[in-house]
């Protein structure tokens, strides 16, 4: 685990639980073959994860409907501008 990479994903997501359970869905889903929302050099998958939490790419919601429409349709705004990009 890159630590550089955790630390930021801190910034992001301060409760250590929370940013557990987030980071390890989201390298889930890349195991899973999920494309990664960035490019970097590292392969392991919860680098990946803990990169795209520090970017701000991914986060999480409290359970509020409105928040996760809209953080939903955020996600699949930027994916189809990167595949609209290759």
């Amino acid at each position: 685990m890159n630590n550089k990479y955790l630390k930021k994903a801190k910034q992001q997501i301060s409760d250590p639980k929370i940013l557990s359970i987030v980071a390890a869905k989201r390298a889930k889903q890349l195991a899973m073959g999920g494309k990664p929302m960035v490019r970097i050099d590292d392969e392991e998958f919860l680098d990946i994860a803990l990169y795209e939490i520090g970017e701000g790419l991914v986060g999480y919601n409290d359970g509020q409907e409105d928040d996760f429409a809209d953080a939903f349709d955020e996600l699949i705004k930027k994916t189809v501008e990167e595949a609209e990009g290759e």
